[in-house]
């Protein structure tokens, strides 16, 4: 296994985490934007109103994207799979 392996397989792994992170964490900040603005013109400053509902945001994208997080998922592992007699020499 060769350095440019290994830095390959590190560099593939790190945009499918992002990709798959990006989704829920767009809706996140998202949602955090909207509640912010709605704080900052309600003049109300509770630190912990922002929490419930990006958790409910969160949950909701990730049901939304199960079956593709899945799917991305397992085509990473099914090809990570097929690379690991190449990975072993």
């Amino acid at each position: 296994m060769t350095d440019a392996m290994i830095i390959k397989l590190m560099t593939d792994a790190l945009i499918q985490v992002l990709i798959i992170g990006a989704p829920i964490l767009g809706i996140s900040m998202i949602v955090g934007l909207i509640i912010s603005i709605f704080q900052t013109t309600t003049s109300i400053q509770e630190q912990t109103l922002t929490f419930v509902p990006k958790i409910i945001a969160i949950f909701g994208t990730i049901i939304l994207f199960a079956s593709w997080i899945m799917n991305s998922m397992k085509s990473f592992t099914e090809a990570l799979f097929h690379q690991l007699p190449n990975v072993v020499r």
